[in-house]
């Protein structure tokens, strides 16, 4: 990183440095701009980028975070590897190559000049477009290599893969598993316990194809993999999942879907034996569950609590699964609902009414030298990462992933 960066000016560094106030300013709406320009001149990127994500905002708003982060380190990238590494995977389960970065360097520039206006001068535009061309050519080498890797695991694969829905499970009112075998009959690749694979569907009577990603919810090494998804309705801040009820109301098992390779830098550290805790809400359990039996089934010593937080049991997925590992005498699970049942309070490891709260992530983990890592609604992140770092949980023991584009924990 070093090495590339070295290629720009100083006076170069100094002027993209010089814009970081004002991409802070003026952010999300360069990258607003930007989307509908790109996809009215291109469409057919719109085989690649989730169209749900676009309307609420959230991919612009991820954007614009890159891009002031990218500014803003402009001279030490090495800063924001771990970022881009995360992009990069993302990127590569959804088969973003080479070519797409012109396009996106030609419509950044052109989203810089329209916003800014004459505050866009030659000068700062010049800057800009010498500044992509560094951080593009980061993002296609290692993409290339992760596409490399993928490819050459014994049963990998590049791009997408066809795949038999062997067996459809529900696993709660909101939540089916879809089981996936290769329809080639092959060997299907090992995969990290966190991992993702993108699942790209054509629905008839929509002009593009969607891409999805959804968390591995087993143990790696199986034969088989297994997606649990949510079915998102519709509420007063989003339309209903085209994808997710998609899968529910028209996936049956025999049918065949395509595939990516797994992919995800939100993977549990099997090197290291110190206590884990698994904080979930909601869906966000699914991640979780590909950790929690790994762990059990591979470092049965390695000392794992499990929480997870839902509305009620209805909408609880993987109950009788954890209660199955809660039986390994170095597991703990405890269970928070919100609005519980009567049903619900005798549920034996029900521990708590209402939202998850630091006070009671105390009274059930002892250990906060722990590895901590959590996934749910942002709301619930939110609520958990800032629990963490009141109780002096470090950074470097502090994981978690979102669901759709990366966000701020940190506000």
């Amino acid at each position: 990183m070093n090495a590339t960066t070295k290629s720009l000016s100083q006076k170069t560094i100094e002027i993209i440095k010089s814009t970081v106030p004002v991409l802070e300013q003026h952010g999300e709406q360069i990258t607003k701009w930007f989307y509908r320009t790109m996809f009215s001149n291109h469409p057919e990127l719109l085989n690649i980028f989730n169209h749900a994500n676009q309307k609420q905002g959230r991919q612009q708003r991820a954007l614009a975070q890159a891009v002031y982060n990218a500014a803003k380190y402009i001279d030490q990238l090495e800063v924001i590897m771990p970022l881009v590494q995360q992009i990069a995977h993302k990127h590569c389960s959804l088969g973003i190559k080479p070519e797409h970065y012109p396009i996106v360097g030609k419509h950044l520039l052109l989203a810089i000049k329209e916003v800014l206006k004459e505050a866009a001068t030659d000068e700062i535009i010049n800057a800009w477009a010498e500044a992509y061309e560094i951080i593009a050519d980061v993002f296609i080498k290692v993409e290339a290599q992760l596409y490399e890797e993928a490819a050459s695991k014994r049963g990998g694969w590049k791009d997408f893969r066809r795949f038999i829905v062997q067996k459809k499970v529900k696993e709660s009112d909101v939540i089916t598993s879809f089981y996936f075998v290769p329809e080639d009959g092959g060997e299907i690749s090992e995969y990290l316990p966190g991992q993702y694979v993108s699942v790209r569907v054509s629905i008839p009577g929509d002009q593009y194809t969607h891409i999805r990603q959804y968390s591995l919810s087993d143990t790696p090494g199986k034969g088989y993999y297994r997606i649990s998804v949510k079915r998102e309705a519709a509420t007063a801040d989003k339309p209903a999942g085209i994808v997710s009820n998609y899968l529910h109301d028209h996936i049956q098992e025999g049918d065949v879907l395509e595939l990516s390779a797994p992919f995800g830098v939100f993977t549990l550290d099997m090197a290291k034996e110190t206590p884990i805790v698994l904080i979930s809400g909601g869906v966000g359990i699914t991640p979780l569950m590909s950790m929690a039996s790994t762990a059990v089934s591979r470092q049965p010593n390695r000392q794992v609590t499990f929480i997870h937080a839902a509305i009620n049991g209805n909408v609880h997925a993987f109950d009788q699964d954890l209660r199955r590992l809660a039986e390994h005498p170095a597991f703990s699970y405890h269970v928070c609902y919100q609005s519980p049942s009567e049903e619900d309070r005798k549920h034996p490891y029900f521990g708590k009414e209402g939202f998850i709260d630091l006070s009671w992530i105390q009274s059930v983990v002892s250990n906060k030298e722990a590895d901590f890592y959590f996934c749910g609604p942002i709301p619930f992140m939110k609520t958990v990462y800032h629990a963490l770092k009141e109780w002096g949980v470090s950074d470097e023991n502090i994981h978690y992933e979102f669901f759709g584009p990366a966000g701020d924990l940190t506000k």
